[in-house]
């Protein structure tokens, strides 16, 4: 669902209605998970009017892709070193 909720924002801001009518989900299923991915730092909330728009943090995203792609590149380097069991 966070994933879900992360593609839709990369389209630009929107308010927990859209969300919910984008996902299908329960409100109160999509607000948990916009709490989460603003408490991770990739998510803002913006006020405007009587709404709440959410919008996607580019720079957390593209450090967390540094860091993916840094995970990738050792799990490439190491597939065979396999550690013995005690």
């Amino acid at each position: 669902m966070r994933a879900q909720i992360v593609a839709l924002l990369a389209d630009g801001p929107a308010c927990t209605c859209h969300l919910v009518q984008d996902t299908g989900a329960k409100q109160s299923n999509v607000s948990n998970h916009l709490r989460l991915l603003r408490e991770a730092g990739l998510v803002v909330a913006e006020p405007y009017g009587r709404f709440t728009y959410y919008r996607l943090v580019p720079e957390a995203l593209e450090a967390a892709a540094g860091h993916l792609a840094d995970l990738a590149s050792r799990a490439r380097a190491r597939s065979g070193a396999r550690r013995e069991c005690p």
